[in-house]
């Protein structure tokens, strides 16, 4: 069975990248700061202990790796955007110059194919009326700039034997991991509680779609992918559309906050990554995810 690293494997994101790894017959490493709790994922995952630090030497985590999938990343807890907090310097040097420590020493340790989860932010607050691959890339953010930088410094070092990809992932929505909260639980809380909520609108994509789209990464023709960029996303919904679901199966009376306006709110073509073979659930699945989500709550 081939070996796949992935960095940040117990994060929100990564989780859902690491399970389905497993399930299509893959051995898994996780690679981060800490050992995945006992019972965290469905099946027993190999660990090694890896830092976004670029002083350290960390070759050594590639020993046997085929294939890397970074998807760590270090920030404010809650807040990619603005996650630098007051140390914007030190948020770079990790999540910049560490990430480019660890795909050189992949590529020096003989991986064959990395693939970056990199964000919607690196296009920033564009002009263009829809988001592809070809849109320039404006970031407004430092969490953006620094995606995107990545994205580059990754894509330089493509070459043969050295397949690299960067996937530009939107918001991400799906159960979490055990003893995890789920990126709405706030959201459903103040709902519930009758607490005034905001107008929000918003793309969105469930994190096995992003797993799927990771898969395709590490299997497809590699003169299909190497070097390249692929949007990541499903659909475009609010906090009024996600709470109407929640509303719905659990009876709560509170009046459903405003839906936003979504004139104005950019999506992101799919098409390259759809070529490939890739599929989304769209607003079916989302509504059958916040139904799910809605048990625990009752």
């Amino acid at each position: 069975m081939t070996r796949v690293l992935v960095s940040g494997g117990t994060g929100f994101v990564g989780r859902f990248v690491v399970e389905q790894l497993l399930a299509c017959g893959y051995k898994v490493t996780v690679g981060g700061r800490s050992r995945p709790p006992e019972g965290f994922f469905s099946r027993a995952v190999a660990y090694v202990s890896l830092h976004l630090d670029p002083d350290r030497d960390q070759t050594a985590a590639f020993d046997d790796v085929y294939y890397f999938v970074h998807a760590a990343f270090e920030h404010v807890e809650g807040k990619y955007r603005g996650g630098e907090g007051g140390d914007p310097k030190g948020f770079r040097r990790a999540n910049l110059d560490g990430s480019v420590r660890l795909f050189e020493e992949a590529r020096a340790a003989g991986v064959r194919r990395t693939v970056f989860l990199s964000s919607r932010a690196v296009y920033g607050e564009t002009s263009s009326p829809v988001l592809d691959e070809d849109t320039p890339t404006e970031p407004d953010t430092l969490y953006g700039a620094v995606k995107l930088a990545a994205e580059e410094a990754l894509k330089s070092l493509a070459g043969p034997g050295f397949v690299t990809a960067n996937l530009r992932v939107t918001g991400v929505y799906g159960p979490a991991g055990p003893g995890r909260k789920h990126k709405w639980s706030g959201l459903f809380a103040d709902y519930l509680a009758g607490k005034p909520v905001p107008s929000r609108i918003g793309t969105e994509v469930h994190g096995d779609e992003v797993a799927q789209a990771v898969r395709l990464m590490l299997e497809t023709d590699a003169a299909k992918v190497s070097g390249k960029v692929f949007n990541v996303s499903d659909v475009l919904t609010g906090n009024r559309e996600i709470l109407a679901v929640l509303q719905s199966a659990t009876g709560c009376p509170h009046t459903l906050p405003p839906a936003a306006e979504p004139s104005g709110f950019k999506i992101m073509a799919t098409d390259r990554l759809r070529a490939l073979g890739w599929t989304s659930g769209g607003q079916e699945r989302l509504a059958a995810t916040v139904r799910e989500l809605a048990r625990n709550v009752r």
